[in-house]
């Protein structure tokens, strides 16, 4: 298993705000068999996004993609995860990191958005 996908969400005090994230968690993981999936926050719940980049290194993958759950490019998108991201390649000199964008700037994710608003309409 050389290549792992990190998803990483804001977080909260709610432990039942991270069930989508924990159910596209294993959706992943049943689609995408012989890939590491990890889910780490970037506040109030475990495990951060060190400790799931630490666990990732022991495991053995070389390659990290890191999914960040955020709907809008931001402060998180352009200073936080770049500066995590930062500081795990040198903790873990033997991880290539690569960041995906924003959801919203995904392909399909806005028009999925806008057709489930659309069918609530019916």
């Amino acid at each position: 298993m050389n290549r792992a996908i990190l998803l990483f969400a804001h977080g909260s005090r709610d432990p039942e705000w991270a069930e989508p994230f924990r159910r596209l968690k294993e959706m992943l993981q049943s689609s995408l068999p012989g890939q590491r999936i990890e889910l780490a926050f970037l506040e109030a719940m475990a495990p951060s996004f060190d400790q799931a980049a630490a666990g990732i290194a022991a495991g053995g993958s070389a390659h990290v993609t890191v999914a960040p759950l955020f709907l809008a490019q931001g402060g998180h998108l352009r200073e936080d995860i770049p500066n995590l991201i930062a500081a795990a390649r040198k903790r873990h000199p033997e991880l290539e990191f690569r960041q995906l964008p924003a959801l919203g700037d995904a392909p399909g994710v806005l028009e999925a958005i806008a057709a489930w608003i659309h069918d609530s309409q019916s």
